[in-house]
């Protein structure tokens, strides 16, 4: 008896699974072929070139003062010793706190990236949500973005009518 209920059961749910829709959409392609993508990208790669090169600065500058120090340390009484260390550290900390300023989880670039990303997703998002509405689809899932997929039917693929809908 408990056979032919878990058949029954196992039966119902692969029926009900092949009833529902699925869709695919390839987020890199649809973000290539988006020109506000590559510029915001561009934007981003300027400022953070730009952010690094201060940082680096710093580092140089503190690699610097240290070398010099190193050279001359021999030469020097122990007051100057510590006022030269003390300044060696304070420049160190300096380029540190610079490049959590700039990078680190909450910083600089992760709000110039949400700021110019983010509106892009979300147009991204309700495209994709609208079209799975009209078409009924329960599921959509992004093939750039899960190594799980190995094989999917180019004709489940939405990539091209997202982008269509972007007006692209």
């Amino acid at each position: 008896m408990k056979k032919i209920l878990l058949s029954l059961t196992l039966l119902v749910m692969a029926i009900s699974a092949s009833a529902q829709k699925f869709a695919l959409i390839d987020m890199e392609y649809i973000l290539k072929n988006v020109p506000a993508y590559e510029r915001a990208n561009e934007q981003l790669n300027q400022v953070s070139k730009k952010w690094q090169a201060e940082v680096e600065a710093l580092n140089t500058e503190a690699a610097t003062m240290y070398k010099n120090y190193q050279n001359e340390v021999v030469f020097l009484s122990e007051e100057q010793k510590k006022t030269k260390q003390d300044a060696i550290m304070k420049k160190e900390k300096e380029a540190s706190e610079l490049k959590r300023k700039y990078f680190g989880p909450e910083g600089e670039l992760f709000k110039k990236r949400t700021a110019l990303i983010a509106p892009l997703q979300e147009e991204i998002y309700n495209v994709v949500k609208e079209i799975s509405e009209l078409r009924g689809y329960s599921l959509v899932l992004d093939r750039a973005s899960d190594a799980g997929i190995i094989f999917a039917s180019p004709k489940i693929d939405i990539s091209n009518e997202v982008l269509q809908k972007l007006g692209y």
